[in-house]
């Protein structure tokens, strides 16, 4: 079964939307074309040139690469180029398509920084962003106004192609009794009334929710059913909802545990990640009851957050050094090691999604850069 890319990449952004994503990040789709057809996507971290090869060898149309593989602008793509580059070339002549959730991913709900905090022993799993984010509405409104003999027919033509669906219940709509008043012109081709003449008709004013990604096929059953040769409607843009505590998702995570627990014990959370070598970092400190969290490098991010330890996967020697020394836990798992084991996680959110009809699977060439030598 394929689906087209663009349906692909809505079920992608309804795990994790775009606009959750850092300013700086470059999120979004890096290659391809939003129309192309998709059987099989393969996940990553790094999209590098044997990623590509795995993903041409296992037949994907799709990479999805967690570190955006174009950050800064490509001057030129020649195969005598940079590794950064020739993997670019060779995804576009196999027709591969490539996006990245990154730090979007990072921040959503059941992301990477979740499933950081349900490692975390002694923890409920849940832990405050520390930077709060409002994720924004997909859904619209669409408001038409229709001849009162039609508006069912219409209706029902607009729930067929996705609009009027609230939580758990299906064709929600709202329509009030209204008078509608035009003149059509010459060239026009009224169904009502004749050219030059005003006209008024009793009409309903018909409201329906409509998720982003479905609008154009709803506005196109819309016109395709709707009587008049030119159908009065507008379309309202939805401003978000704000989360309550439980439910606020954004950058990293600061989490309460239930009770204290040993620096050994939350090393021990970690040790068992494929890739991980574990560096712990503190002055005698006996129990923790707060950790902060967040995946790849989160310095800058835990820059003003007091806990009694951070955990991440790589952070600079002077803020490591200065959390130390002001009595802190550091916990450091490496960089790729502290998101590379989410992949499988990532998976399954995804094939819960509109994008479950495509074959997915984790890449077995990406791997860390950097693995622990033996002397």
């Amino acid at each position: 079964m394929t689906m087209k890319l663009h349906d692909v990449l809505a079920g992608l952004r309804e795990v994790a939307p775009e606009a959750l994503a850092e300013p700086w990040d470059k999120v979004g789709l890096h290659l391809g074309d939003p129309e192309q057809a998709v059987s099989r996507g393969l996940l990553c971290i790094d999209l590098t040139e044997a990623v590509v090869a795995e993903a041409v060898k296992k037949k994907c149309e799709l990479v999805v690469a967690y570190h955006p593989p174009i950050f800064e602008p490509i001057k030129r793509l020649t195969d005598d180029g940079p590794w950064t580059q020739r993997r670019i070339l060779a995804a576009a002549r196999a027709n591969l398509a490539v996006y990245s959730p990154h730090t979007a991913l990072d921040a959503a709900a059941h992301g990477v920084c979740d499933w950081m905090c349900a490692l975390i022993a002694d923890s409920n799993g849940e832990g405050r962003p520390i930077v709060v984010k409002t994720p924004p509405r997909d859904e619209l409104k669409v408001v038409v106004f229709v001849p009162e003999d039609h508006e069912v027919a219409v209706r029902e033509a607009m729930g067929t192609a996705g609009a009027g669906g609230i939580g758990n219940y299906r064709e929600c709509s709202f329509s009030t009794a209204g008078t509608g008043g035009f003149r059509p012109m010459a060239g026009a081709n009224p169904a009502i009334g004749q050219v030059g003449r005003r006209e008024e008709v009793a009409e309903r004013r018909l409201e329906m929710l409509v998720p982003g990604h479905k609008l154009s096929d709803v506005l196109l059953e819309l016109r395709g059913t709707h009587p008049y040769e030119e159908p009065a409607y507008d379309v309202f843009k939805l401003e978000p909802e704000p989360a309550v505590a439980s439910e606020q998702v954004g950058a990293g995570r600061v989490l309460e545990l239930i009770q204290t627990i040993s620096p050994d014990a939350l090393t021990a959370s970690f040790a068992h990640l494929p890739e991980t070598v574990v560096k712990l970092g503190h002055r005698g400190v006996k129990r923790i009851k707060s950790v902060a969290v967040c995946p790849g490098a989160g310095g800058s991010l835990f820059e003003g957050v007091d806990a009694d330890a951070y955990v991440t996967g790589e952070m600079q020697h002077h803020q490591a050094l200065d959390l130390v020394q002001r009595g802190k836990v550091v916990v450091l798992l490496g960089h790729t090691p502290s998101e590379r084991p989410y992949l499988p996680i990532y998976r399954g959110l995804i094939q819960k999604t509109v994008a479950k009809a495509v074959k997915w699977s984790v890449s077995r060439a990406d791997r860390a850069p950097l693995t622990l030598h033996d002397a």
